[in-house]
């Protein structure tokens, strides 16, 4: 039997469950969740591999209109990967009527790629049944899509259907990454993730888009089978900083204590988490905070 490999980029709006369908797709949490947009800001792989296939999923930042640097970077990231892959899932709201100006604009970068363009229509559990086939028709008006498929990436679990019609289209291949392999991103990255990711679901307002997290230090224990961890958690305002400590503290120990959790359930081993917060004005567009975390080489 032969082998098939190739990589599938995930791309839509913001916020429209492309973090959800990649963490669904490998049945491990890859992609920090929020149901605030512009959640990923950088281009994330996940790896599948079965007997005769590996397939390298990448998760991009949501195309949007981009306000600052680190905008721009993200939109860069997202619109590049088009052009590096064999495969694309377009990624759309099953709630959302019609096709938005959001859409419209990935559709007609959509059609300058050599790629097959999946649409995936994700959320279906929140419509009527009735409500699919009216949206499909809208969007194949847009474009000729190599199929469209119906899914719900928080509550159908595995997408073994949707794997096997990426594989009618995947060219014979190698195996790019070892079997047990799920992820390129180092643990130290996923760490500083899963931070940010509670600070989105803990702070509102206009706080967690102005916040970089930073793994200065990831160590183990030589004693103990502890790994110590200490991250800077970045924020543009004084205001900001005093929302992310909270009273005595209180927010900054809440913060750190459910990263703490996840990334224990992560690495498989205790974790000792040390937080500090940081101001750095109008950081999102400075070329030398961006480097140092992570988004701009």
């Amino acid at each position: 039997m032969s082998f098939k490999s190739g990589f599938v980029s995930i791309v839509g709006r913001p916020n429209v469950g492309k973090s959800t369908l990649l963490n669904s797709i490998t049945g491990e949490k890859i992609a920090i969740m929020s149901d605030k947009p512009q959640t990923t800001r950088n281009s994330i792989k996940a790896v599948i591999t079965g007997d005769n296939h590996q397939l390298v999923f990448i998760d991009t930042p949501g195309i949007h209109k981009p306000k600052n640097k680190l905008g721009d970077f993200m939109v860069h990231i997202a619109v590049e990967s088009l052009n590096e892959v064999d495969a694309v899932l377009f990624l759309i709201e099953a709630d959302s009527p019609k096709p938005g100006p959001g859409d419209i604009y990935i559709i007609e970068q959509l059609k300058e790629v050599k790629s097959k363009v999946f649409l995936i229509i994700n959320k279906i559990d929140l419509i009527d049944k009735s409500q699919l086939l009216p949206l499909i028709n809208l969007y194949k008006d847009l474009m000729d899509f190599e199929a469209v498929i119906p899914i719900s990436a928080l509550k159908d679990g595995k997408q073994d259907s949707l794997i096997g019609e990426i594989l009618k289209v995947m060219p014979e291949g190698p195996k790019y990454f070892p079997e047990d392999m799920l992820t390129d991103q180092p643990e130290k990255l996923i760490a500083a993730e899963l931070i940010r990711e509670k600070i989105l679901q803990l702070v509102s307002e206009e706080v967690p888009h102005g916040v970089g997290v930073e793994v200065i230090s990831f160590k183990q224990r030589e004693d103990k089978d502890i790994i110590n961890i200490q991250a800077n958690i970045y924020c543009e305002k004084n205001t900001h900083k005093g929302i992310l400590i909270g009273k005595g503290g209180s927010m900054l120990k809440r913060i750190g204590s459910l990263s703490r959790h996840e990334i224990e359930n992560l690495l498989g081993t205790k974790v000792f988490l040390e937080l500090w917060v940081k101001v750095k004005p109008d950081w999102r567009n400075s070329d030398q905070m961006l480097k140092v975390l992570g988004y701009k080489k």
